[in-house]
């Protein structure tokens, strides 16, 4: 089972936070593990984007992976955190998948537009 941790305020009902995220960690093939999604302010995010990325401006969201996409452990997975800042997402259901899909290895800045296009395919559902 996924178990999702939501901090913060969030804008859209818990339900379908978990069912977004659990869609984007199940096209991964994982059903076990542990994730946070936090929301946050622009001041907060701008702060993690500068410390973490080097970019001194507030973005969408972020993710920050523990186990990563290979990681062979016994048990459930800690898959790590999602960072979203409502204010300067355009799309908060995108949002949450993105970041769940940053989780389990997906890299839409490497990759021949897979994660992109499962992202779109994922929020079709």
């Amino acid at each position: 089972m996924l178990e999702l941790e939501i901090l913060g305020s969030p804008p859209l009902p818990v339900e379908e936070i978990e069912r977004l995220a659990a869609l984007a960690a199940a096209s991964a093939g994982i059903e076990d593990g542990h994730l946070a999604i936090e929301f946050v302010d622009a001041r907060r995010i701008a702060e993690l984007n500068r410390e973490h990325r080097s970019a001194d401006a507030p973005t969408d969201v972020l993710s920050f992976p523990v186990d990563g996409a290979d990681a062979r452990v016994a048990g459930p997975r800690e898959l790590g955190d999602v960072v979203i800042c409502p204010e300067h997402a355009e799309e908060l259901r995108e949002a949450v998948v993105h970041g769940v899909l940053h989780l389990v290895g997906m890299d839409h800045e490497a990759d021949d537009g897979e994660m992109l296009a499962l992202q779109r395919e994922l929020l079709s559902w």
